[in-house]
C-alpha cells in the first residue's frame, strides 16, 4: 500500500478510537458524571467492558449490538459516533494532511460531534465543552498559519454577539427566550476556531438547513410550530461544512449573484 493510504487508514482509525471516548463523554457529561472513572460498563447490568469488546466497531458487530453479560441491546448511537468521528478524521486529513491545521480542526470537530448527540437528547451544550473550547480556540489561532488570534478574536465577538443580539431582540418583540444561551456560547466557540468570516456562513446554513428539516418534521408529525427542535446540531453542520465548501460555495453564491445581478 502506498504511504498515503496507509496514513488515511491510520487517521480513520485514530477518529473511531478517539470517537469511542466522545461516546463516554455524551453519556456522562450530561448527568455530571466523571469521564475518566469508573471504567466503561454495561448500564444494564453494570458488566465492566473488557478492552477486546471495546474495540470501535468492530466489537459491536461481533456482539451484534448486545452486552456481553447480560445480552442487553447496545445503542446504535455508539457503533454511529466512533464512525462519524472516523470518516471526519480521514477528511480533514486528506484536506489537510499531518499538520497542526488538521489536529485543530479535528479537535473542533471531536467537539461538535459530542455537543451535537448531547443537544439532541438532553437539549443542552455543556458549558465545560464550548467555554473551554473559547479559550482552546484563540490560544490555537496563536500558532496557526493563516489564523490570526484577531480573527479569532473577532470571530468570538461576532459568533456570541451576533445570536445574542437575536435573543435580545426577540426576547424584547415576543416575551419569550427564543435562543439557548448555549447555542451563543456555541457560535462564539466556532468563531474562535474558524475566524469571524465562518460566522455568517454558519448562521444562514445552518438557518436554512434547520428550517428546511423544521418545517418537514412539522409536516410529517403534524405539530406546530411550538415543536421543540435543538439548534445546536444545525449549527454544527454549518460549522463542518463551513471546513470542507466553505469558500468554494460562497464564491458561488458572489458569482451567482452577480450574474442575477447583471
Amino acid at each position: 500500500m502506498t504511504p498515503l493510504i496507509v496514513y488515511s487508514l491510520f487517521a480513520l482509525v485514530f477518529g473511531m478510537v478517539v470517537g469511542s471516548f466522545l461516546n463516554v463523554c455524551i453519556c456522562r457529561m450530561p448527568n455530571n458524571e466523571s469521564i475518566v472513572s469508573p471504567p466503561s460498563h454495561c448500564p444494564h447490568c453494570s458488566y465492566q467492558i473488557r478492552w477486546y469488546d471495546n474495540i470501535p466497531l468492530l466489537s459491536y458487530l461481533i456482539l451484534r449490538g448486545k452486552c456481553r453479560g447480560c445480552g442487553a441491546h447496545i445503542s446504535l448511537q455508539y457503533p454511529l459516533v466512533e464512525l462519524l468521528n472516523g470518516v471526519l478524521a480521514l477528511f480533514l486529513f486528506l484536506r489537510f494532511g499531518p499538520t497542526l491545521a488538521f489536529a485543530t480542526l479535528f479537535l473542533l470537530c471531536s467537539a461538535l460531534v459530542v455537543i451535537t448527540f448531547i443537544d439532541i437528547e438532553h437539549q443542552i451544550i455543556p458549558d465545560e465543552i464550548s467555554l473551554s473550547g473559547i479559550v482552546i480556540g484563540f490560544v490555537l489561532s496563536f500558532f496557526l498559519k493563516g489564523h490570526t488570534w484577531l480573527n479569532s478574536l473577532l470571530g468570538i465577538l461576532l459568533g456570541g454577539g451576533s445570536l445574542l443580539l437575536v435573543a435580545y431582540i426577540y426576547q424584547r418583540l415576543t416575551g419569550k427566550d427564543g435562543m439557548g444561551g448555549g447555542d451563543i456560547k456555541l457560535l462564539a466557540m466556532m468563531g474562535a476556531f474558524l475566524g469571524w468570516k465562518a460566522i455568517p456562513f454558519i448562521i444562514f446554513a445552518s438557518s436554512l438547513i434547520g428550517s428546511v428539516v423544521g418545517i418537514s418534521i412539522m409536516l410529517l408529525q403534524k405539530k406546530d410550530s411550538k415543536l421543540a427542535i435543538p439548534f445546536g446540531p444545525y449549527l454544527a453542520f454549518g460549522a463542518v461544512l463551513y471546513i470542507f465548501y466553505g469558500k468554494p460555495l460562497i464564491h458561488w453564491y458572489l458569482n451567482l449573484s452577480g450574474f442575477l445581478q447583471g
